[in-house]
């Protein structure tokens, strides 16, 4: 064990507002179990994936402003070395198209119609009437180009219009108010088992755009109920059956318990979730363990 090489995959800069808090508690853990644990940068010219037993996707989160780049890396890290989550996995869960398989496996999600021509969302915007409803591209994070507009607001379309220009897919939904209201959950699975949740607060504002014009979350952990536990669960053995690839060593299902939805997922993240270690310092150890667990399998 005191041989075995743990990158933690990350990347060299963050912003203020969004720094990476898990890294350190976690390599001290790792190195705690015997593991020789090192934080990595994803894009390092230095960096051999060949030289870890095991690399662990963890914060590269420049990664959007260079997918092209990540996606070419991730393909050559898998072939030198054991990368968790898998890299399939991680291909297939940058594109939220993956929310109707899983919706497919009876997992409940938001209504949400995925378009490619601006007519068709023009089409949705006006079935909304004078709702409210949000607009996203199916490749994003940290909530990039994604706003929630009432549906006859020109702006709703302009930000369609830029991201079909881009080449990508306009998912369209109508407004949780619950999540306006700040209610969305994360609930961390690691290992198959849930370790914590967090609720982060509304990040949205009308009209388009973040609340305060930039990306901030307020993480609190929150308490968890049955129903919450056990949809948590089931959407990671709903990610099983689509993909095959097993139960996924880190994953935060994101959710909400809506008036009119019910209890629905909002997003599974598979790829390089804030674990909120600072927040939670307790699933520090589960998930050093869980990592641990998987160099020996």
């Amino acid at each position: 064990m005191s041989t075995s090489r743990v990158g933690v995959v990350v990347t060299d800069t963050y912003p203020a507002d969004d720094l990476d808090h898990d890294t350190a508690p976690l390599v001290a853990a790792l190195r705690e179990r015997g593991a020789d644990a090192h934080a990595v940068v994803w894009h390092d010219p230095a960096l051999d994936p060949a030289a870890y037993d095991l690399l662990v996707l963890r914060s590269p989160w420049d990664y959007p402003d260079r997918l092209d780049e990540f996606l070419a890396w991730l393909a050559r890290a898998e072939a030198a070395t054991r990368v968790l989550n898998p890299p399939e996995l991680v291909r297939w869960n940058l594109d939220k198209r993956y929310l109707a398989q899983l919706a497919a496996r009876g997992v409940g999600v938001v209504p949400t119609t995925y378009r490619t021509d601006l007519d068709d969302v023009r089409a949705d915007l006006a079935a909304a009437g004078g709702g409210h409803v949000v607009l996203k591209p199916t490749v994003s994070a940290g909530a990039r180009d994604t706003g929630l507009f009432r549906a006859d607001d020109p702006g709703a379309l302009a930000l369609a219009g830029r991201i079909l220009a881009r080449g990508g897919v306009v998912m369209v939904q109508p407004e949780v108010p619950e999540l306006s209201q700040g209610r969305e959950k994360a609930l961390y699975v690691v290992d198959g088992t849930l370790t914590h949740a967090i609720a982060k607060g509304a990040l949205l504002a009308p009209g388009g755009g973040l609340i305060g014009g930039v990306y901030v979350e307020h993480p609190e952990a929150v308490d968890v109920t049955d129903a919450e536990a056990e949809f948590a669960r089931r959407v990671v053995a709903a990610v099983d059956e689509v993909t095959g690839l097993g139960v996924p060593l880190y994953a935060r299902v994101d959710t909400v318990d809506s008036a009119e939805h019910g209890l629905v997922l909002l997003e599974a993240e598979l790829f390089e979730p804030a674990l909120n270690l600072h927040v939670v310092p307790a699933a520090t150890g589960p998930v050093a363990d869980a990592v641990v667990t998987r160099l020996v399998q």
